[in-house]
Formats: structure tokens, C-alpha cells, sequence
């Protein structure tokens, strides 16, 4: 199958990756293009500089091309509308057209969907001034949880014991729109992945990813900086992990496509889940509509079903036929490598050295978040550089390759948290 993956980070290659994979298992080989990519997406796929977020340049190329498969990776091409251009050009694409991205791009509107849907989730004030912030914030109390409305690339959401961190949060974001301020929930977090097809659902297998910069979540919110599947305690709350995921397919996944269905905005694609397990129940903190990043790290090299034939079932609208994916019993750590200063204004330019070595640390991939060539050296181009992905037997195995790997990668004034998984390591 020709396959156009569109993206340029660390989830992207994470995606071709487990696309290119098939073919070492006796699956027919993809090809596999990528736009725009990067660096270390170009090492393993042809790339082509696309404009991503451009609906007519993308399905002019996929029409020119013969693309079979357009799997869209960043949340910006959705909202942008490319997903509905590929469609109505009949190019079967695995994304939400722009009305249904919205799920993410509005946290508003994602609250009133919740809302009619009767999904669980936290209260929330929607604030267009200052003044409807300050109300909503000592209204709700300590912790404060300010969101951006909009996109923020991950940098949106602020909580917090401090007021005047909030109000200064506020006045940012309002600048660029509106702002949610939320109830603080508090409990474990949980992201599952579910496919859809606009009716029908299908579960990938729960991850927890790591928001805060510092070992024990301590510094600002970033994009995550690591993540680990399976989740082994969900077997001691809720008996087992198929069990929880039966409880969100039918309290939140299932309600939320039904209601969009039923409003003609059908979600056809990659439903994100972030999730909290509270005293109280398990609430929705927020949707994505794409593969989460570091999520996707995880959750894919535990993927036994072969994704080319789930995403196409879902753009296709044949869920229904498909029995659930399954997954090996490995698990999976992933720990991002970030640039000096993420995630305020990184500093990059600089020379990685070491990747070599550390790709042949036995189970251990590199994913490439934001890195180019400089001759035959990659260079960090952004915050998050690298996810360093370990395989393993058990979490003590995968992290001890996961950080032997890291060790033998070189970046000046590179960051990365010691503590992914700790917690679940025998």
C-alpha cells in the first residue's frame, strides 16, 4: 500500500516505524512517504517538503502519487481542514475532517460535547476577559487549572497553587482567545487511544505519559517527556486492564463518537483520551484528535495487529468488522531527550552525537522529534529532540535499556528525566 504519513516529530516516526515493521513480519512491504519529516524520518522513508497544513498541496500530491492512505500525525493539518479535501477527492484518509477536530482545537466546544453526551468530566468556565478569569479562578480555588481554548502545542495548561501564576497564564492566553478554567481533579492519569470510524470504536493499550520537565514531576508542563505501557495497576483497581477499557469504551468513547455522528460531524481517526482516575470515578481531562506524543512511542511497539490494515479499516469505515487489536506482553518505556531551556525558548544548533551506539542497545529505537543533517551529523532543531524507546521483558529491563541508551548519546546541555516508569520497575 502507498502510504503518505504527514507530520515531522517524534509520533510520526514512531507511526512509520511500526508501518515499516509489517514488512519484516511477512506483510506485503508499504511504501511509505513522509511530509515534511525530519532528519531521521528521512533515514528510513523518502520525504517530500509539503506544506502539512495545506489542504490543496497535500491531496494534489496524494492524487498525483496514487496515494492509497493518507495517515495524518499533528493536530494543525486536522483543524486545518485537510483531512475533509482528501475526502471529498475520494483519497481515503485516517484524521477527522475539520469540524470534528474541533474535539481538540476548542476545548469549549470538546466541553459541550461532554456535556450532551453525559461523558464524565471535570467543571469548567469558559473566560473571554480578565475579569471572568479572576471570577472563575477563586470561584474553583486552589489548585488553579488554566487551559488555553485553542491549540497550544502542549504549552496550554497550567496548574497551579499560585494565583498570580494563574492570572498571569490567563493574560497570555487571552491574547490568542479564550481560556478554560477547570476544577482541579486529582488521581492517577491514563491515556488510551481509541480508533474510530465515525461509529465504531476499537481500543489501543492504556499509556502514562510524564507532562512535568523534572524527576518527580517537578518544573513546568512540556509535550511529555516519557511514557510507559501497559499500565500494570490497572489490574488491581479495576481487575484488569481490558475491564477499564471497557468502562471508557462505553462512559466516554462510544457517547463522544455517537454525539458527533449525530451532530454530522463524524470522527473518523484517532480518539485521545486523557483521563483521571479519581476518588470520585474516572473523568476526562481532555480529548486529542491524533496519536498522542510520547503515547505513541509505547503503545505501537507492542502492536501485534498490523496498523496499516487498522487505519485504513477506520478511514474506511469498517470497524465494525475488525476484531480488537492485540499486543504483546513486552512493555515499553520511552524518555524524551530535550534541548537547554526547554520548554521556554530552546537553544539548538547543537551536534547529537552517540545514536549509533545507542540504537544498538538490544530492544532500544530512536524516534526523531526535531533534528536535521548537518553534513553527516544531526543537529537539534527544536525542544524535544529524541525519544529513546526501549522493548522489554519487564520495566526493570526496558528502563535499564532505555537509559544505557541515553548514556551514549551526546547533546550539550540536553535534558532528560531519570524517573520514567520508576514507579512500575520491579
Amino acid at each position: 500500500m502507498k502510504i503518505l504519513v504527514l507530520g515531522s516529530g517524534a509520533r510520526e516516526h514512531a507511526i512509520i516505524t511500526a508501518l515499516l515493521r509489517e514488512g519484516l513480519t511477512g506483510e506485503p512491504r508499504h511504501e511509505v512517504t513522509a511530509a515534511p519529516g525530519n532528519a531521521g524520518i528521512a533515514a528510513d522513508v523518502p520525504v517530500v517538503a509539503l506544506d502539512a497544513n495545506d489542504p490543496d498541496a497535500v491531496t494534489n500530491y496524494a492524487i498525483a502519487h496514487s496515494i492509497e492512505l493518507v495517515v495524518i500525525g499533528p493536530e494543525a493539518p486536522l483543524v486545518a481542514g485537510v483531512a475533509d479535501a482528501l475526502r471529498t477527492r475520494g483519497i481515503p484518509v485516517f484524521g477527522p475532517g475539520k469540524a470534528a477536530a474541533a474535539l481538540e482545537g476548542s476545548k469549549t466546544f470538546a466541553k459541550r460535547i461532554m456535556d450532551e453526551a453525559g461523558v464524565p468530566t471535570g467543571r469548567a468556565v469558559r473566560a473571554g476577559t480578565l475579569a471572568e478569569a479572576e471570577s472563575a479562578l477563586d470561584e474553583f480555588g486552589a489548585p488553579y487549572v488554566v487551559k488555553a481554548d485553542g491549540l497550544a502545542a502542549g504549552k496550554g495548561v497550567l496548574v497551579t497553587s499560585d494565583r498570580d501564576a494563574a492570572l498571569a497564564h490567563s493574560t497570555y492566553w487571552l491574547q490568542h482567545g479564550s481560556v478554560l478554567i477547570e476544577e482541579f481533579l486529582d488521581g492517577q492519569e491514563v491515556s488510551l487511544f481509541l480508533l474510530s470510524d465515525g461509529h465504531n470504536v476499537l481500543p489501543l493499550s492504556p499509556a502514562q505519559d510524564f507532562k512535568r520537565l523534572s524527576d518527580g514531576d517537578a518544573g513546568p508542563n512540556t509535550g511529555g517527556m516519557g511514557a510507559y505501557s501497559p499500565l500494570p495497576w490497572l489490574d488491581t483497581q479495576f481487575g484488569s486492564e481490558q475491564a477499564f477499557v471497557d468502562e471508557i469504551i462505553e462512559t466516554v468513547a462510544l457517547p463522544t463518537v455517537r454525539q458527533l455522528a449525530a451532530e454530522d460531524t463524524p470522527f473518523i481517526g484517532l480518539l485521545y483520551c486523557g483521563l483521571i482516575l479519581t476518588d470520585a470515578g474516572i473523568r476526562v481531562i481532555e480529548f486529542n484528535a491524533r496519536f498522542g506524543d510520547p503515547e505513541t512511542q509505547v503503545v505501537l511497539p507492542r502492536l501485534i495487529t498490523p496498523l496499516s490494515g487498522l487505519l485504513l479499516a477506520a478511514a474506511l469505515g469498517e470497524l465494525g468488522t475488525v476484531a480488537r487489536p492485540e499486543f504483546s506482553t513486552d512493555v515499553a518505556v520511552t524518555v524524551v531527550l530535550a534541548s537547554e531551556n526547554y520548554p521556554e525558548t530552546p537553544l539548538v544548533g547543537r551536534p547529537i552525537a552517540g545514536l549509533d551506539a545507542a540504537s544498538a542497545v538490544p530492544g532500544v529505537t530512536i524516534a526523531h522529534a526535531a533534528t536535521r543533517l548537518d553534513g553527516d551529523t544531526f543537529v537539534a532543531t527544536g525542544g524535544r529532540v529524541l525519544s529513546v524507546v526501549a522493548v522489554g521483558s519487564d520495566f526493570t529491563d526496558a528502563r535499564a535499556r532505555a537509559y544505557d541508551a541515553l548514556g551514549q548519546i551526546s547533546l550539550e546541555g540536553g535534558q532528560f528525566r531519570t524517573d520514567i516508569a520508576a514507579r512500575v520497575a520491579n
